[in-house]
């Protein structure tokens, strides 16, 4: 089995939704190469009816299709029992902003642009495989606890007589980062932040289990008070040393000269038990959330 497979099938079933034959079949040959099951339908009708019948474990979707486009495939198979959960990657030659954030808000998970990397769209279509068939208590890209893992780690907190500390990380403007350079450069961002998130909490004496995401930007850190200073300045002091690093060096000056609500930027707060009593873990995680827009 290659790393491309999931825990959950041997052989994940790909569905290829394109009607460039040439690229259709390129495609069916390299993910079959690969050891996934893959099929190809040329027209929106029949990936409607073909998914239908038998529910592929990911869809990689063209826009542009000789009768209905890709989003209403996508909208028809949002609405369908079998369906509405399948992962969808668009693939367009489109490039404009709106043409992706419609194609996320038809519910695709994810937005391609032709020409392509053949080895990112692998690297996605396995991300993309894996969170859909492993339980969300890690995050595949940082490695940090997600979902249920956090909302234990946070109840604990909520429920617990021992003080804490939490230091809250954010990064802002991660999306147009994104769009300027890629998919790879971003999930690097996001992995140099949870590595020196868990690195820093080891080596201030905290536990390397009490850091997670809070959402995809947002992460904490929970610590004895006494150590919440120090785990905050290293931090914030590697972070802010780094994040000029990932612009592409002639563009690395360039940066200073975006809108600030453009840049790749740090926001790092805190929040002490202290200033509670938080009675829900909804509470909790609200003011988590909003611990680095209250930092003085």
């Amino acid at each position: 089995m290659s790393d491309d497979d999931t825990a959950e099938r041997e052989h994940p079933y790909i569905l290829i939704v394109e009607d460039d034959l040439d690229l259709s079949e390129m495609l069916n040959a390299y993910f079959r190469a690969l050891g996934y099951e893959s099929f190809t339908a040329a027209w929106g009708e029949d990936a409607v009816a073909l998914t239908s019948e038998d529910p592929p474990d990911l869809i990689l979707l063209d826009v542009r299709l000789p009768d209905i486009d890709g989003y209403e495939v996508c909208r028809r198979l949002r609405l369908g029992h079998r369906t509405k959960f399948i992962p969808i990657i668009f693939l367009t030659e489109r490039r404009d902003r709106i043409d992706k954030l419609t194609g996320l808000e038809y519910g695709g998970i994810d937005y391609i642009t032709k020409p392509f990397d053949i080895h990112e769209l692998r690297l996605r279509v396995r991300n993309a495989l894996r969170r859909t068939h492993q339980p969300g208590n890690t995050n595949l890209v940082t490695g940090l606890a997600d979902g249920a893992l956090v909302d234990e780690m946070l109840n604990g907190a909520v429920r617990g007589s021992k003080p804490w500390g939490a230091l809250v990380v954010s990064l802002t403007g991660i999306e147009r980062f994104r769009e300027q350079f890629g998919f790879l450069a971003a999930d690097d961002v996001l992995r140099s932040a949870g590595l020196i998130l868990h690195n820093a909490q080891r080596e201030t004496g905290g536990s390397e289990e009490a850091a997670g995401q809070l959402s995809a930007y947002d992460f904490f850190a929970l610590t004895d008070p006494d150590h919440l200073t120090a785990l905050r300045q290293r931090v914030e002091e590697r972070l802010t040393q780094s994040i000029q690093l990932f612009y592409p060096f002639q563009l690395a000056d360039e940066n200073g000269d975006l809108p600030v609500e453009d840049r790749l930027q740090v926001k790092i707060g805190q929040l002490l038990s202290s200033e509670g009593p938080f009675d829900a873990l909804s509470a909790l995680k609200t003011a988590l959330l909003n611990a680095w827009k209250t930092a003085k």
